[in-house]
């Protein structure tokens, strides 16, 4: 409801100014280009992204947020700072607007002038200080673990009618091979507090949930579930992209605790079979 009414207010806001100064500026921002940034010098993985909003300053004032692509009137003249910062939906939630942590805002001058356009294609890359774990399956080892009371395993498949970046990461579910369970091999270190985030590129007929295990001596392992990825309809099924926020779990866990990504599937009740492939798995940190 509040998110509702700011966006109430805002429009209220922009119709006044516009009827009170009918020759505004317009902004016209196109979608977000992820490029490669050169300073890296560890592997970035494929550049897929997800960023459908953009957080909108100009001098370093907010003016909102928006989908992009959008065209938004701005009430100034003159010369003026626009950065624009690239936004997902955390953990897949449409409500939740953040600012991704691990990119650089896209920053222009402009010049203003009454009724004219300002019209942007916004580019962005990963900040230079990021680190990556990357899960493509283009070796012969996935980097999983299939957990022993698993019924199904994780296979590399490939499929250019499905994939156009060549081998993926397939769970084929049944009725016989109704359940997965499988870890990521490695376990990995992170500072508590620090941003950590899990990037997927997924293509689901059937549920996934994702989860992180932490291990430490005073607890043992704790398996924290988290993000549930829902199945498409198999008729219409496509590549989609989440951004999975882990700073609460790992911040929450143990001092010292090692971590590893889980992911668990059963067969969707009243379903037959279901298949959940992934790829461009990334798990970002500074």
């Amino acid at each position: 409801m509040k998110r509702f009414l700011f966006f109430l207010s805002f429009s209220f806001i922009l119709s006044s100014c516009i009827k009170n100064n009918p020759d505004p500026v317009w902004l016209e921002v196109h979608e977000w280009t992820l490029e490669s940034n050169p300073e890296l010098s560890t592997t970035q993985g494929e550049l897929t992204h997800n960023f459908t909003e953009a957080w909108v300053f100009v001098d370093d004032k907010i003016v909102g947020v928006f989908e992009v692509p959008f065209r938004i009137p701005i009430i100034k003249t003159g010369n003026a700072n626009i950065k624009l910062y690239p936004a997902i939906k955390n953990n897949g939630i449409s409500a939740t607007k953040k600012i991704y942590p691990f990119v650089v805002p896209y920053e222009i001058n402009a010049v203003f002038v009454d009724n004219g356009e300002v019209i942007i294609d916004p580019v962005t890359h990963y900040k230079s200080n990021c680190l990556f774990d990357i899960f493509d399956f283009e070796s012969t080892i996935s980097g999983f673990d299939d957990d022993p009371n698993s019924l199904t395993t994780m296979q590399i498949a490939s499929d250019p009618l499905i994939s156009k970046w060549g081998n993926y990461g397939q769970i084929s579910l049944t009725s016989s091979d109704s359940t997965y369970v499988g870890y990521t091999h490695e376990y990995k270190n992170f500072y508590q507090g620090q941003e950590v985030y899990l990037e997927i590129d997924y293509y689901n007929t059937n549920a996934l949930i994702t989860g992180v295990l932490a291990t430490s001596s005073s607890a043992g392992t704790v398996n924290n579930q988290n993000i549930q990825l829902n199945p498409q309809d198999p008729s219409s099924v496509k590549w989609k992209k989440i951004y999975i926020d882990l700073k609460e779990i790992i911040s929450n866990s143990p001092s010292g605790a090692q971590f590893r990504q889980s992911f668990q599937a059963l067969l969707d009740s009243g379903d037959s079979s279901g298949d959940i492939i992934f790829d461009n798995i990334k798990i970002v940190h500074f």
